[in-house]
């Protein structure tokens, strides 16, 4: 048995600090070292649910590729179990341009393999039964296999998503919100439609990140301000802290926190996750609930 099963997200980072964002519009700009790194969202929940002391699994696909030995590396240094299969097209990867105040703006390749998905309905849910929380990133070949493990994702196993900057109106992410247990959606595209955008995923309850003003916890048809938490130091690197805080909240419901409590520690979590650089968080940095 597992904590937790994360689902798809697996890729690199190539972090680029800049002066300020958005860039000017010049022939180059001077910068610090250029790095590579084990990075994207999966990865992010992965390494901070490890970090917080949870059994993880991951499976996903990966490119027999420089990027995907970056991947390899650094999560064989963990704990965490693997189930990988080479991907033809690549590794996925982002250039993230970050700023001084660790603001970020992020450049994706997805790299979407063609052909039929990676892995087998059947296998994916031996692996969904031997856990106890599945967290399902948003990949293509994660959605074409929902309608074939909706029945297990449904029989006692708490289950998550993170729908990023999703509009609410784009189809692609809907199989995924309807599918899972909590949803944390970015407010960054909703603006002042948050609220009714949450209000269609309901019961359920849906998570609004707002970064550094904190977020909004729906449930139950009312909204509960979670503050944003003090970082216990400088703020270096926002890479990750989302996926951070998706790691606090799955961390503290398996050991009994209600949505709310579960939501402010995870905003601990987050903050602590921004003064680190990078997504391999030092032991004792992240806070235990």
């Amino acid at each position: 048995m597992c904590d937790l099963l994360v689902i798809g997200g697996l890729g690199v980072d190539v972090r680029v600090r800049v002066p300020r964002l958005p860039l000017p519009v010049v022939d180059s700009v001077t910068v610090d070292p250029i790095e590579l790194r084990v990075g994207n969202t999966g990865a992010g929940v992965v390494l901070a649910a490890h970090a917080l002391g949870l059994r993880v699994t991951v499976v996903d696909t990966v490119g027999a590729d420089p990027a995907g030995a970056v991947v390899r590396a650094a999560l064989a240094g963990t704990g965490v179990r693997t189930v990988l299969a080479d991907d033809p097209a690549g590794t996925r990867r982002s250039v993230n341009l970050v700023d001084p105040d660790g603001r970020r703006m992020s450049l994706y390749d997805p790299r979407a393999p063609e052909g039929p998905p990676p892995f087998a309905a059947a296998q994916l849910a031996e692996l969904v039964r031997d856990a106890t929380h599945v967290h399902l990133s948003i990949m293509g070949w994660v959605r074409e296999l929902l309608p074939d493990l909706g029945d297990v994702l449904g029989e006692g196993v708490g289950t998550s998503t993170d729908l990023h900057d999703w509009d609410g109106h784009n189809a692609y992410h809907r199989p995924f919100a309807e599918v899972a247990e909590l949803v944390l959606i970015s407010g960054a595209a909703l603006g002042d439609r948050a609220a009714a955008v949450a209000g269609t995923l309901a019961p359920r309850p849906v998570l609004v990140t707002r970064g550094a003003d904190g977020a909004d916890l729906h449930l139950g048809g009312g909204v509960q301000r979670i503050p944003a938490a003090v970082p216990p130091g400088p703020v270096i690197d926002t890479n990750g802290a989302g996926d951070a805080f998706a790691a606090g909240i799955i961390a503290a419901r398996s050991r009994g926190a209600t949505w709310a409590e579960a939501a402010g520690y995870a905003s601990r979590v987050a903050a602590a996750a921004c003064t680190h650089d990078g997504m391999e968080y030092p032991p004792a940095l992240l806070p235990r609930a």
